[in-house]
C-alpha cells in the first residue's frame, strides 16, 4: 500500500499487549492523529473487520484489520466487542455469532502511538 501509516492500540483489558493497524487513508489517518494529539475525544476507539491471516505489521496475531474498512467511534453495539486475545483464541468462530461479519469493535481500544 502506497503512504501507510501504523499506529498501535491497547485494551483496558490487556494494558501491555500492542495491536497494530495500518491505515491508507488520509482522513483516517488525519483522525488518528488528532486522537494522539488529544484533540479528538469522542470517536477513539478501533472499528473494523478481520482478516484471519497474519499481517507482518502486527506480527503477535494471526488476524489483522482491513486498513480500508477501520474507523474510529465512541459508542458501538455489543456484538462486535472483545479483547484481541479472546479474538485470537476463537478467531475460527469470528465472523458467525461471535463477531457477525468479522466486524470488531473493542469497546476499551485506545490509540497509545504512531508506529515508525
Amino acid at each position: 500500500m502506497a503512504n501507510t501509516v501504523r499506529f498501535a492500540f491497547t485494551q483496558h483489558s490487556q494494558p501491555n499487549l500492542e495491536f497494530i493497524i495500518e491505515l491508507a487513508d488520509e482522513k483516517t489517518i488525519s483522525h488518528a492523529r488528532r486522537i494522539l494529539s488529544g484533540e479528538e475525544r469522542n470517536e477513539v476507539h478501533v472499528h473494523g473487520r478481520i482478516i484471519k491471516r497474519a499481517a507482518e505489521y502486527n506480527p503477535k496475531f494471526s488476524f489483522h484489520l482491513d486498513p480500508s474498512t477501520i474507523r474510529f467511534f465512541s459508542m458501538a453495539i455489543e456484538v462486535c466487542d472483545a479483547n484481541m486475545t479472546y479474538v485470537e483464541d476463537h478467531l475460527d468462530e469470528a465472523g458467525g455469532a461471535f463477531l457477525p461479519g468479522n466486524h470488531w469493535c473493542p469497546w476499551d481500544s485506545k490509540l497509545t502511538r504512531e508506529v515508525q
